[in-house]
């Protein structure tokens, strides 16, 4: 019995040869990233738009004081503490956000809710109290609230789409340079 004709293999150019391996990588990649980078797609869509939706309160409001004019630091968070309700001190407090355009300060405290106070910089009244909705969004975006290893992942995602549009602009471009 005769065997099969087998035709020998063709050695590939090295731009077939990158053409494959970014196939390969363009293909496995989308397949394991796409629950992650939906995830960072859609959570980064609704951060873009937290403000219509509802997820951080937007407070208007004009300055009353010149910036030079500001109360201490220390005293506006002790003003948002007792707005809050807080009695752990200086450590409830996550960060402080001053805005000397808009003559406010935004004091968000390391709770549950993530409380957000918000305070005239020069009078120290409070302008408004209420949980931050926006948080735990951005916690899912960076991958933070399902813990440290899924800041990783999220990171790898990101590369990964790095890859995959290198590898998709490969994939559309190399047949048309090669005509």
């Amino acid at each position: 019995m005769k065997a099969p004709h087998v035709a020998p293999e063709r050695a590939r150019t090295p731009g077939q040869q990158v053409s494959r391996a970014a196939f390969y990588a363009h293909l496995w990649l989308g397949v394991l990233f796409t629950a992650v980078l939906l995830g960072v797609s859609i959570t980064g869509i609704l951060l873009n738009h937290k403000v219509p939706l509802g997820l951080m309160p937007e407070v208007s409001h004009e300055p009353t004081a010149e910036f030079t004019a500001a109360l201490p630091l220390a005293e506006l968070a002790r003003r948002a503490l007792e707005a809050a309700g807080e009695s752990g001190g200086i450590a409830s407090i996550d960060r402080m956000d001053v805005r000397p355009r808009n003559g406010l300060v935004k004091v968000r405290m390391r709770d549950p809710e993530s409380t957000e106070v918000t305070l005239d910089i020069a009078s120290g009244s409070v302008l408004h109290v209420g949980a931050r909705g926006d948080v735990f969004l951005e916690r899912l975006h960076s991958g933070e609230a399902l813990g440290e290893g899924w800041v990783l992942l999220s990171d790898a995602g990101a590369i990964a789409l790095i890859v995959l549009l290198v590898s998709g602009y490969w994939l559309w471009l190399w047949p048309r340079w090669r005509r």
